[in-house]
């Protein structure tokens, strides 16, 4: 019975894929899943078998969210028959940096083509990437033709221009202990207050840290209304914990992080 070894070793590795993808995500959030949200994730990994150990799908704002690389796999796995990609030369303004490009993806030989368009300029892309708005552009539109050729009605990261973070992020302002004083103790308390200020920028710019979500975390960490209701001490924790959990598990941050963001609806279709 071949059919049915296959459909049971079909079966044995969806189910593996799910746990380790529910390990996974338990890790990343730190803590138990939402029901819709584990409902969703099942779907996703019996459906496409996409993985969050290969980066293949995000969590902002407590949402799935598909990646180019997942979309990449998936078309692979599928014996895609190949992706073209062009410029929409009218709407395209090269002195603005907007770009507006094609992509038609050919799921198998017969196929007429899926077609899906992607925008990019200063304005919706992340500072980060500025320059590279063509190429941008050229991502949003292979993702998008992607999920209508194997509809998928969860939104891609790429696709998304409101996840941005300042080219050079700016830490926080490091309260220093015995700020109101004066003379020489005032301004060694500074001079460390810098220091810690200027670690936290290096840890945010060396993991590629959100610095918005980045301050929010440190308010919940040292239990303030605000930042600068902070002791430098709090902050000096908040610092270390920050480096060591990026250095031990960037993924695992990165999600976290995450659970800060404000607003975003899921985008579908």
């Amino acid at each position: 019975m071949p059919d049915d070894r296959s459909r049971s070793r079909r079966a044995t590795f969806t189910n593996q894929l799910f746990r380790a993808n529910f390990r996974t995500a338990k890790r990343m959030l730190g803590g138990p899943l939402p029901p819709r949200m584990l409902s969703h994730l099942r779907v996703l990994s019996r459906d496409y078998a996409f993985s969050l150990e290969t980066g293949d799908l995000q969590v902002i704002d407590g949402k799935w969210y598909v990646t180019h690389t997942g979309l990449l796999r998936l078309a692979r796995r599928k014996h895609c028959r190949g992706i073209h990609v062009e410029a929409v030369d009218s709407l395209c303004e090269s002195v603005g940096n907007r770009f507006v490009l094609k992509a038609t993806v050919y799921p198998s030989k017969g196929s007429a083509g899926f077609v899906g368009y992607g925008d990019a300029d200063p304005t919706n892309v992340s500072a980060l990437v500025r320059g590279a708005e063509m190429r941008i552009a050229e991502t949003r539109a292979v993702n998008r033709a992607l999920r209508k050729a194997y509809g998928i009605g969860i939104c891609s990261v790429e696709e998304m221009g409101t996840v941005s973070m300042p080219a050079v992020p700016v830490g926080p302002k490091i309260p220093p202990n015995g700020a109101n004083g004066s003379g020489d103790s005032a301004t060694k308390a500074n001079g460390n207050g810098h220091k810690v200020r200027d670690r936290l920028c290096q840890i945010i710019r060396q993991h590629k840290l959100d610095p918005e979500l980045v301050k929010a975390y440190a308010v919940d960490f040292c239990g303030t209304e605000a930042l600068k209701d902070a002791t430098r001490e709090d902050v000096e924790r908040f610092v270390q914990h920050l480096a060591e959990a990026a250095q031990k598990d960037r993924d695992a941050l990165v999600g976290q992080l995450n659970s800060y963001a404000r607003g975003g609806e899921e985008v579908v279709a």
